[in-house]
């Protein structure tokens, strides 16, 4: 058996079929009936002509759904592509073409806005509607060679048994279309086995790697196999969501998925299903949620909660402090990766407010002739990976050749941090390249700057970017998000704080305060919107 996820599932299955796989708005499905439903979706697919490597959208908040056509669409060896669910007008159309999209599964609550463009997507031509209170296909119009079904009714009704397929292969691929902070998305193209070992770390997060179907089935059976409640906050959009689900998944573990995430219903989430493990996406979930355990902790029986994993945007070290306070007992921990990368690692800030990561086989740091920079030299370079890494960007081989290059034979993923690496190995990860502002020569880091900020008490939320300058090039400009109720702010407060934190250049000359901080559905930031706001 190759190490393809949906081979690697339908194993655990057969393993575990009545465990609980998934439980969202308070319904459960096992092991063997998510893998029935993936088999009807694969069916189905099948059926209406998709065909291996054809792209199946997905536009839906979190939802049973959603990982049943995530898990069909491999076992019909297509590819599902993840829509973020803000999207409207152009950006849609866009990414629609640029996945060259064949279906899409779509929920009645989004359906309008896919259709509003469906005459600029002419290769898309089947959508699966799920059914709610907004629309369902049977009030849709199609337009002509569109065909709109009912997701529940064909899905229910086609064939159970697994799909007739070519033999699955460990280099089946996923997509990944990735927003970042700048420019439009880009679809990261992984291998099923690449990803199985750099994102999901081999579905074993305690330890070694399983290496094969046989190693995982005897993991996720063995009497001593811990039993895992997940709590799901984030949107399967969102690459940090997806490793979280698919370890959890293979790892014979059960995940309590939130539609959409609300920091109160978390904590009753936890109580109801007696949840171990929490997955965040950096401080836009994490800070309410500290908020709610103020407020409302002492409603909820929360012993059950251990584990808070935060990833795929930064988690700051205010933020964590603020947890810890209330949950005393709680384990925090800070993974660092990317769309383009998986799991590179956990990140940990030491006194002096740097960002470590810790070393890892296959994770340098590299300078611009890809060289590798030296422990100890204080030289700046980029953060880069090898070993199981993504194929590219789809359809971009110019953006490909720039952030996955060959060396020495060896594709390399470069991530755009910028880092130094110190005597012992350990990494400090300044942050994003393309994010860096240059003011009168000094190098400031967004990233840096941010943590320093968020510590100050009366602020909820900040983004950190460059303000043109005559004199400088640059200046640190501040977008800030007040919190309630935690104090007057003033700007000469704010820079009073911040002296003895970070170097006087760092301080931020140009301050916008806004009543929302706007931020991706995943908490990941927004810098050209931060720069719209000071002109």
């Amino acid at each position: 058996m190759t190490l393809n996820l949906a081979d690697l599932y339908e194993a655990v299955a057969a393993a575990i079929p009545e465990r609980t796989a998934l439980i969202c708005q308070d319904v459960p499905l096992t092991f063997a009936e998510l893998d029935q439903r993936a088999n009807q979706v694969a069916n189905y697919l099948i059926s209406a002509g998709i065909k291996p490597g054809d792209h199946i959208g997905i536009h839906m908040l979190n939802a049973h759904a959603y990982v049943e056509t995530l898990l069909g669409a491999f076992k019909a060896r297509a590819v599902p592509i993840n829509i973020n669910y803000r999207y409207v007008g152009g950006e849609l159309s866009y990414l629609f073409n640029d996945a060259d999209l064949k279906a899409l599964v779509v929920s009645g609550e989004f359906v309008g806005r896919d259709l509003d463009i469906i005459d600029q997507t002419p290769q898309l031509t089947l959508f699966l509607v799920t059914g709610d209170e907004h629309a369902c296909a049977a009030d849709l119009t199609a337009p002509e060679g569109v065909t709109i079904v009912d997701y529940e009714e064909v899905v229910g009704a086609a064939d159970t048994t697994a799909p007739l397929v070519d033999e699955r292969r460990a280099d089946d691929t996923l997509v990944i279309y990735t927003g970042g902070t700048t420019g439009m998305p880009k679809g990261v193209i992984w291998g099923h086995e690449a990803f199985y070992f750099a994102a999901l770390t081999g579905a074993n997060p305690y330890g070694d790697p399983y290496l094969n179907a046989e190693e995982l089935v005897a993991g996720v059976t063995s009497p001593d196999a811990m039993q895992i409640m997940y709590s799901l906050t984030a949107p399967l959009m969102h690459g940090a969501a997806l490793y979280a689900l698919w370890t959890a998944l293979l790892g014979g573990n059960t995940t309590v998925m939130m539609t959409k995430f609300d920091p109160v219903e978390f904590l009753a989430l936890v109580d109801k299903y007696k949840i171990n493990i929490g997955m965040i996406v950096g401080d836009a979930i994490a800070r309410p949620l500290a908020d709610a355990l103020r407020e409302h902790k002492e409603q909820y029986d929360l012993s059950s909660l251990f584990y808070i994993g935060g990833g795929g945007a930064i988690f700051s070290e205010t933020v964590q402090d603020e947890l810890k306070e209330q949950l005393p007992n709680i384990i925090l921990g800070n993974s660092f990766g990317a769309s383009e990368s998986g799991v590179d690692g956990s990140i940990s800030t030491g006194e002096d407010g740097l960002m470590r990561l810790a070393p890892k086989p296959g994770v340098k740091v590299l300078d611009e002739n890809l060289a590798e920079i030296q422990p100890g030299s204080g030289d700046l370079g980029y953060l880069a990976r090898t070993g199981h890494v993504p194929m590219g960007y789809y359809g971009d081989p110019e953006k490909t050749a720039r952030t996955f290059p060959m060396i020495d034979g060896q594709r390399w993923v470069m991530l755009g941090d910028m880092a130094e690496v110190e005597a012992d190995g350990t990494i400090i990860v300044h942050g994003r390249g393309s994010g860096v502002i240059n003011s009168g020569g000094e190098k400031v880091f967004p990233e840096e700057v941010e943590q320093a900020i968020k510590a100050y008490p009366p602020v909820e939320d900040c983004l950190v970017a460059g303000v043109d300058d005559d004199t400088y090039g640059q200046r640190v400009g501040a977008v800030i998000q007040l919190r309630e109720g935690a104090g007057e702010f003033t700007q000469d407060g704010l820079k009073e704080f911040l002296r003895g934190k970070i170097a006087s250049y760092k301080i931020p000359a140009v301050v916008s305060v806004v009543d929302t901080i706007v931020r991706s559905p995943a908490g990941k930031a927004d810098y050209r919107w931060a720069k719209r706001t000071f002109n």
